[in-house]
């Protein structure tokens, strides 16, 4: 196809205000008689709380409310329909890690809260904790809850085909365990909220959050009030990767606000945010793979044990992807997995992006080098032997129309020369290279994750001056897909990018939509865009008809100018045809409305169902060096190919990949939450807790491949989660190709790879 509008490096169209700093995030806001809200957070990871005495703190002047959890609704709630409901807006009788939520404190401004907040009396009885997943299922182990006595939250098993005589047919089987550890997103906004409650009994609230409708319906249930009354406006958003869907400090600021009457604002500290955010799931698992001498795979067998935290966020559906997502990566018939989910006096854990895939890829990559040497094989061959093919059904019931990987590995190859390094490890005595490959797959939707519907969809407004508006529910948090959709709008209405103005998400206004999680934005929300375009399209060129008399399957629009297809004869403009629909429909603006629903199913009792409308693929092959003396690893190039469907935006496109790239990096060198033995977090803060800066990035070369899905919005595939998730992978192995030593646990520090030197 010809487009004029999409496949173009347009500048975003939040880009002026971003640079002027006239962008306003939710920490700019003020509201008139607005208060400022801080929450008291616990000291211990398990403790019993005995007293909470508030009357020192509600004397101070300047404090307008103090609560506790006996001034809530105390309803009992959790994130995801079928429970747990283990969440409380404070803790009600035990605290259960440091930092959870105990009291808060609204005043006239900061530092009266803070200080009201020190005169807060709070008597604990402290308990045992347990803050490993292998310490929680220790026979005799404290439990977090009576009700679940083994700490146990959640289990999740599958099975295809016959896994034991597929090992037992196989010429190799190799077995590890992998160690994942807790890392932070590391956002640039905090989380915060800002909440205000009308005369009947309606709370707006201003977050940065992912998940607007969705959270809506949580954050009504824990209010006591119904969802109609619960009001949320996504503003200008720091980022999110994963983190940003509901939290606590959200319905704190809420309660403050209706107990005080007035507006309250709350933004976390940085070391708040580390403290009672939502991080990666850690995750132990258990890897066996079987495969035939010509490199056949022929069965996969996983368990995987998982650190839910002190009460659950997203942790069932994040270990049950990594049981099963990958399996749709290689053409494996045969597998076997086993997920259990634990609680443990530490940080409740969440999404992160690659949700549960980005754990488990880095386990099977690995494993796929191991295969590939015990065979004496090329990595990439291996991995090219095993793709799936294009109109591919996996085991699990997905249907792949479009798989690009075989392409991405090609490029990725040639691009990196591959083939000359590979194996080489060159050496000048105190430093040694090496290469090392890895690939995923991933989803763009993610079907199981909210039962009642699937799908998306939007609404356009065509004013008399042509002027477009376009309201979706979905939720752009940095990455873009502002700008992804208004080049959408564009190319279906034949306008000037310039023309089109993107609202943020409005839960009054827009329609119910599920939000930024599986890579579903562009692809999924992309969609819904399409349909009111098309919707808004035939209304303007039915306008332009009776206008000029043509019919209407004559006109077309290009441009913002509307022509006659066989002369190629201008006949109006955009705007002219717009202004005659306004001026002969009694003022009413052009209103395009639609929507669109997949081809996805809720997988059945037995885990089989197409979850996504589209599959996204990527080879990522790094190249490091690895100081000898010092330990220091240092990535020097980069290669990544993806299978984006279509390119909507190169240079977006380009800054997801090099994003993506960069948060990897730091989760196989340097990031790790670290806790002591009371669970006290010994990093809160970016001091010790240390991400890349601009000398860790090492020269990121990007490439795309284009399938062009036809499930896909112009045949377009997401982007974001594949980004981040065979980085790892390609990093542990090559490091392994550098000095010869495998590491299963991330992260690989410098002490790490001495230590390894030192043993070999």
């Amino acid at each position: 196809m010809n487009y004029t509008v999409v496949g173009k490096s347009v500048t975003p169209v939040d880009a002026k205000e971003k640079a002027l700093g006239t962008a306003e995030y939710v920490s700019d806001m003020r509201l008139p008689g607005m208060l400022y809200g801080k929450i008291l957070r616990s000291p211990y990871a398990h403790a019993r709380i005995l007293e909470i005495d508030t009357s020192e703190a509600e004397r101070i002047p300047g404090v307008k409310a103090v609560i506790t959890f006996k001034d809530t609704p105390q309803i009992p709630f959790g994130t995801q329909s079928g429970g747990p409901d283990d969440w409380y807006i404070f803790a009600k009788d035990k605290v259960r890690f440091v930092g959870d939520e105990v009291a808060a404190v609204a005043a006239v401004d900061e530092e009266t809260a803070e200080k009201a907040l020190r005169h807060i009396c709070v008597k604990y009885e402290e308990l045992p904790c347990v803050l490993t997943p292998d310490q929680s299922t220790e026979e005799g182990a404290p439990h977090l809850y009576d009700e679940r006595p083994d700490n146990v939250t959640f289990t999740y098993k599958v099975e295809r085909g016959d896994v034991e005589k597929a090992f037992s047919e196989a010429d190799v089987v190799i077995q590890d365990v992998f160690y994942t550890s807790q890392v932070y997103q590391a956002y640039l906004e905090t989380m915060a909220a800002v909440a205000k409650w009308d005369a009947n009994g309606r709370v707006t609230m201003w977050l940065p959050i992912q998940v607007p409708m969705k959270s809506r319906m949580v954050y009504a249930k824990a209010l006591g009030v119904s969802a109609g009354k619960v009001h949320i406006i996504k503003p200008f958003m720091g980022g999110g990767f994963g983190a940003k869907f509901e939290c606590a400090a959200h319905l704190i600021c809420a309660e403050l606000a209706r107990k005080a009457g007035r507006p309250v604002k709350i933004v976390n500290s940085r070391t708040e945010d580390f403290m009672a955010g939502n991080p990666r799931v850690p995750m132990k698992i258990e890897v066996k793979i079987g495969a035939k001498k010509d490199g056949t795979l022929l069965g996969k067998q996983v368990k995987i044990l998982s650190a839910n935290g002190a009460r659950t966020v997203y942790g069932p559906p994040i270990t049950s992807t990594a049981c099963y997502r990958v399996d749709s990566l290689y053409k494996f018939t045969n597998v076997k997995a086993e997920g259990i989910l634990v609680y443990t006096n530490t940080v409740p854990t969440g999404c992160f992006r690659g949700f549960g895939n980005t754990q488990m890829v880095t386990a099977l990559e690995i494993m796929m080098d191991r295969i590939a040497e015990a065979l004496q094989m090329d990595p990439a061959e291996l991995r090219l032997k095993n793709s799936v093919p294009n109109g591919y059904l996996s085991c699990h019931g997905w249907k792949i129309n479009t798989c690009g990987l075989p392409e991405c590995l090609s490029k990725a190859v040639e691009m990196s020369g591959w083939k000359d390094k590979y194996g080489m490890h060159p050496s000048d005595g105190s430093k040694s290279k090496g290469i090392g490959l890895a690939c995923c797959n991933h989803v763009s939707g993610n079907r199981p994750f909210f039962k009642p519907f699937d799908g998306s969809s939007s609404l356009i407004r065509i004013g008399e001056e042509g002027q477009v508006t376009l309201i979706h529910p979905e939720c752009d948090m940095g990455q873009g897909q502002n700008t992804a959709f208004a080049q959408i709008a564009a190319e279906v209405l034949g306008v000037p990018y310039e023309s089109i103005v993107v609202k943020h998400v409005d839960t009054d206004i827009a329609a119910l939509g599920l939000g930024s999680f599986a890579t579903r934005g562009t692809t999924v929300g992309g969609q819904g865009v399409i349909a009111a375009a098309k919707d808004a399209r035939s209304k303007i060129l039915e306008s332009a008809s009776e206008l000029s008399k043509i019919k209407e399957d004559e006109l077309d629009i290009n441009s913002g100018v509307i022509y006659e297809k066989g002369s190629g004869r201008e006949v109006m403009t955009f705007a002219e045809a717009a202004r005659n629909y306004v001026f002969t429909h009694g003022g009413m603006p052009v209103t395009g409305n639609g929507y669109w629903i997949p081809d996805t199913v809720v997988p059945d009792e037995n885990k089989y169902g197409n979850v996504s409308p589209v599959y996204p693929f990527a080879a990522h092959i790094a190249e490091v060096e690895v100081d000898l003396e010092t330990g220091l690893v240092d990535v020097v190039d980069y290669w990544a190919v993806h299978d984006v469907g279509r390119v909507i935006n190169p240079v977006l496109l380009e800054g997801q990949v090099h994003g993506g790239v960069s948060t990897g990096i730091g989760w196989a060198l340097t990031e790790d939450m670290l806790y002591d033995k009371k669970g006290n977090l010994l990093n809160p803060g970016f001091l010790d807790y240390r991400i890349p800066g601009p000398k860790d990035v090492p020269r990121i070369h990007t490439d795309f491949v284009e399938t062009d899905d036809p499930s896909g919005p112009l045949g377009a595939k997401g982007i974001g989660e594949p980004a981040i998730n065979p980085v790892a992978a390609a990093i542990l192995n090559a490091i392994y190709d550098a000095i010869g030593v495998r590491f299963n646990s991330l992260p690989v520090t410098p002490e790490r790879i001495l230590e390894a030197i030192s043993r070999k």
